[in-house]
């Protein structure tokens, strides 16, 4: 691949960085090593790196969501 060029994604499939998820969850990046170290949010080891799959993330919201009323 040349410089800029992006590897083609499976499917429809995307994965997230450490940052993207904390960014979209609005949670500190620590937030997520958290969940992603305790088991609650699925994660796949890219080097030294996690990614998280974009549904994985949903997934996790839609669980999480409280109702307080």
């Amino acid at each position: 691949m040349g410089a800029g060029a992006q590897a083609p994604q499976a499917a429809g499939s995307s994965f997230l960085t450490v940052a993207e998820v904390a960014t979209l969850m609005r949670v500190s990046k620590m937030t997520v090593y958290r969940l992603v170290h305790n088991g609650e949010l699925p994660a796949v080891r890219v080097g030294r790196s996690f990614r998280v799959h974009e549904k994985a993330v949903h997934d996790y919201l839609q669980t999480s969501f409280f109702d307080a009323g």
